[in-house]
């Protein structure tokens, strides 16, 4: 099977420096491929993204060495199968409260005896290669989402489910969970003492503490505080950010020129 590369920075102690696709389009996602990421998420909750589009991403993505992965839009095993038989490396799954919750994500992802998950890696044995049976359930990623203050009352009992490799925080959802303002980047006190909290249990578990960003700023401090997975904004944030910037910089030379614009 082709290695998941993820496990291998982990195991040295590093991170993980993930890019998100919320555009659905293979194009986008290959040049996102090309730019060094250690992993790409395919946003299938936010993102405008449907399963035969994805497909078409991750095919784009298996142009290189970056690991696929993605967020399905609910706790469904339906959703949750179908896309690891695309072929992804890893799932995301937002709301994950409890214990029971967490359970069924992993049953899903896992096949027997270790969960249900049915027989038809249709595209994974041609990703990951012939014998991808033998090895997706020690190598494939469940990472369930803690963005809620029911998934932080049971933080520790979450962590301790057979199966889970990861958790994923939200910081809007869980900003608003909180009673604060949904947005990236936090420096809420009671946000940021959260996140805390998150990594502090992950390390006493051996789970990994995944984030989303805005800023490379932010993810390296908050690599500094213990997140190992972290997502730097999405690639329509940074196409609206780079087209604003080269736009703002032509309306400020046309001022100083005193150009008139010619019709």
């Amino acid at each position: 099977m082709r290695e998941n590369t993820l496990k291998a920075i982990w195991a040295r102690g590093d991170a993980v420096v993930n890019g998100w696709l919320s555009i659905p389009s293979a194009f986008s996602a290959e040049i996102m491929a090309h730019q060094g990421f250690d992993s790409l998420t395919v946003d299938m909750q936010h993102g405008v993204v449907d399963y035969q589009t994805a497909v078409t991403m991750l095919q784009a993505v298996s142009t290189t060495s970056t690991i696929p992965l993605a967020r399905v839009a609910w706790n469904d095993p339906a959703l949750l199968m179908k896309i690891l038989d695309a072929g992804v490396y890893g799932v995301i799954c937002p709301m994950v409260s409890t214990v029971e919750q967490a359970e069924a994500m992993v049953k899903a992802c896992k096949y027997p005896p270790q969960g249900y998950r049915s027989w038809g890696p249709v595209r994974a044995s041609i990703y990951a290669g012939a014998d991808y049976g033998d090895h997706a359930n020690d190598d494939v990623l469940v990472m369930p989402m803690i963005e809620t203050a029911e998934a932080l009352e049971n933080l520790d009992a979450i962590l301790q489910v057979p199966g889970i490799d990861a958790v994923y925080v939200g910081p809007s959802d869980l900003s608003l969970a909180l009673g604060y303002k949904p947005r990236l980047d936090q420096d809420e006190p009671a946000v940021v003492e959260a996140l805390r909290r998150i990594v502090s249990a992950c390390k006493k578990y051996g789970v990994i503490a995944g984030l989303h960003n805005n800023t490379p700023q932010y993810a390296l401090k908050m690599i500094e505080e213990g997140f190992q997975f972290v997502t730097i904004a999405s690639e329509s944030r940074f196409m609206a950010a780079k087209a604003a910037e080269e736009v703002a910089v032509m309306r400020q030379g046309n001022v100083k020129a005193g150009a008139i614009p010619a019709y």
